[in-house]
C-alpha cells in the first residue's frame, strides 16, 4: 500500500545535507585517570534514504555513538548535526520537540504502553508533539507492516514479532528525517527478525527514510547498504555492500584486536568516514 505523499515541510533543513554528521565527537564518563572515553573524536556523515549498520565488540561505543547522534545524549565535545542543524546546543526542550518530530526511535525492548491500543501506540508521537493526530496515516502504516486488522488490540494480545512491527510504524508516522534502532531484532526469532529487517529496508527504498542501525548481528547488517565498525571509540572499518560471511569475518578480526587502539584498515586513529553517496 502506497502512502500518500506530502509536501516537504519548509522549517526542515534542505536536502543538500547529510542526514546525520557528527563532527570530532568524543564522550567520556568520569574523570581523571578512572575516566570512560566511550567516543574518541569520530567524525562521520550519513547521506539521506541510506541505511548504516553500526557494529562492534562489546564496550566499543556503539550505545553512546546511537545516544549522541539521536540526541539522546550530549557529547563531551565535538558538534551533532540533523539535516545541517547542529543539535548538540539546544536546549533541552528544544531538543526533545526535535526527536519528536524529526527521528524516529526502535529499540530492542519495544516500548510500547500496554494500556494503549496498537494504534493509539503508533499515534502517540503525534500526540506528544502536540499536532493533529494522523489517524488515516496511522492505519496505512499498520497495513504496511501487516497489522491492518490489529489496530484496535492491545500490545499484550500480540506477538514479539507483532510488538515490534507495531513499534516500526510508530517510529515513521512524524516521516521523520532519521529512524534510529538499537538492536530492533534481538529479541525476535530469525524468520520473525527477517521479517522486521525487510520493513526497515523498505522504509528506506520506498519511504526515503534514512535508518542508522547498531546491531550485534552479521545477518542483520547485511540488510543495510554499508557497515560502521566501531573499536574502543573510534571508526576502525567499514564494508559496503556488505554480506554476513565477510561482516561476521570483520566482527572476528575487530574482536582479536580490540583494545589495541588499532584496528581494521588503520583509519581508528583518524576515525572519519565520508557520507554515503
Amino acid at each position: 500500500m502506497a502512502l500518500r505523499r506530502e509536501r516537504p515541510r519548509t522549517d526542515r533543513p534542505q536536502a543538500a545535507h547529510p542526514a546525520v554528521e557528527l563532527r570530532a565527537v568524543r564522550r567520556s564518563y568520569g574523570r581523571g585517570d578512572s575516566a570512560v572515553h566511550a567516543l574518541r573524536g569520530i567524525d562521520l556523515a550519513l547521506g539521506r534514504g541510506s541505511f548504516t549498520a553500526v557494529m562492534g565488540p562489546s564496550g566499543s561505543g556503539k550505545s553512546t555513538f546511537l545516544q549522541c547522534a539521536a540526541g539522546l545524549d550530549r557529547p563531551t565535545s565535538g558538534e551533532v548535526l540533523l539535516g545541517g542543524e547542529e543539535i548538540t546546543a539546544l536546549s533541552e526542550n528544544r531538543l526533545t520537540r526535535l526527536r519528536r518530530s524529526r527521528i524516529g526511535f526502535v529499540f530492542q525492548s519495544f516500548n510500547l504502553l500496554p494500556s494503549l491500543s496498537v494504534q493509539q501506540n503508533v499515534l502517540l508521537p503525534q500526540r506528544l508533539a502536540g499536532g493533529r493526530q494522523d489517524r488515516r496515516l496511522a492505519k496505512e502504516l499498520l497495513a504496511r507492516v501487516g497489522l491492518a486488522e490489529h489496530g484496535g488490540r492491545r500490545p499484550g494480545q500480540l506477538s514479539g514479532g507483532q510488538q515490534q512491527r507495531v513499534a516500526i510504524a510508530r517510529a515513521l508516522i512524524t516521516r521523520p528525517e532519521v529512524v534510529f534502532a538499537d538492536e530492533p531484532t534481538g529479541a525476535l526469532d530469525t524468520r520473525t527478525a527477517h521479517e522486521v529487517l525487510g520493513l526497515l529496508r523498505q522504509a528506506v527504498d520506498e519511504m526515503g527514510a534514512t535508518v542508522v542501525m547498531v546491531t550485534h548481528d552479521p545477518v542483520a547488517a547485511a540488510h543495510a547498504d554499508r557497515v560502521l565498525f566501531l573499536a574502543d571509540g573510534e571508526l576502525a572499518d567499514e564494508l559496503l555492500r556488505p554480506d554476513p560471511r565477510t561482516v561476521a569475518d570483520r566482527m572476528v578480526t575487530l574482536t582479536a584486536t580490540s583494545g589495541s587502539g588499532r584496528t581494521g584498515s588503520g583509519r581508528a586513529g583518524s576515525g572519519q568516514v565520508g557520507a554515503a553517496a
